[in-house]
């Protein structure tokens, strides 16, 4: 989710000041004299009172001082946003699937209330392309005839991967005229970059 505060965190008998932040699957607080990585399963109860966020997991129970962002946090840990959600997509949106084998993005697309397309006839919202090694990317260039100018093309690629990594998906994305603005985790073996077409070409 991207959020972080310098706060105070009481954990157990210790008590330090440092940074927390609120990751996509954990809350994370690091200080001098204390470390915490809460994962979002292990949370069993979240509070907000009086500017202090409770949080109790199978670890204990942490009370981060954060003020009038505490009920905001609080709220954010219980209602995680989806994937499709993170990826932007919105209802009658219309998105286009390049040579990914993802059954559940299908499933999640619509029932978002977005159209699946599988082939480019047709301009689309967004696209998703499968780039398993550096050769995929060469389709940036061509994809963005069937995108709106408003458009974003998500790279989905795997994650540690010897034939493609972040550098060469930016360095890709700049090639094709686009503009890199937002990564997000996909699943636990894929990262999705988010590229749009600069203002000045839309």
């Amino acid at each position: 989710m991207g959020a972080e505060a310098n706060c105070r965190v009481t954990f157990g008998r210790k008590t330090a000041d440092g940074k927390a932040l609120l990751e996509t699957d954990e809350l994370i607080f690091r200080g001098d004299d204390l470390r915490l990585s809460i994962p979002y399963k292990n949370i069993l109860r979240v509070d907000a009172k009086d500017g202090t966020l409770l949080v109790t997991s199978t670890a204990g129970i942490a009370a981060f001082d954060l003020g009038e962002t505490a009920a905001k946090w609080a709220e954010k840990i219980k209602n995680p946003p989806t994937r499709i959600d993170k990826l932007g997509i919105k209802v009658g949106q219309r998105v286009l699937i390049v040579g990914l084998r993802d059954t559940s993005l299908h499933e999640e697309i619509e029932t978002r209330g977005a159209i699946v397309l599988f082939r480019g006839t047709e301009e689309a919202d967004a696209i998703f392309l499968a780039a398993n090694d550096r050769s995929d990317l060469e389709r940036l260039v061509t994809l963005q005839k069937f995108l709106k100018p408003e458009g974003a093309i998500w790279v989905i690629r795997p994650k540690g991967s010897p034939d493609i990594s972040e550098g060469d998906v930016m360095k890709a994305g700049k090639a094709a005229g686009l503009v890199d603005v937002k990564v997000v985790r996909f699943s636990e073996t894929h990262t999705a970059e988010k590229f749009v077409i600069p203002v000045a070409r839309r």
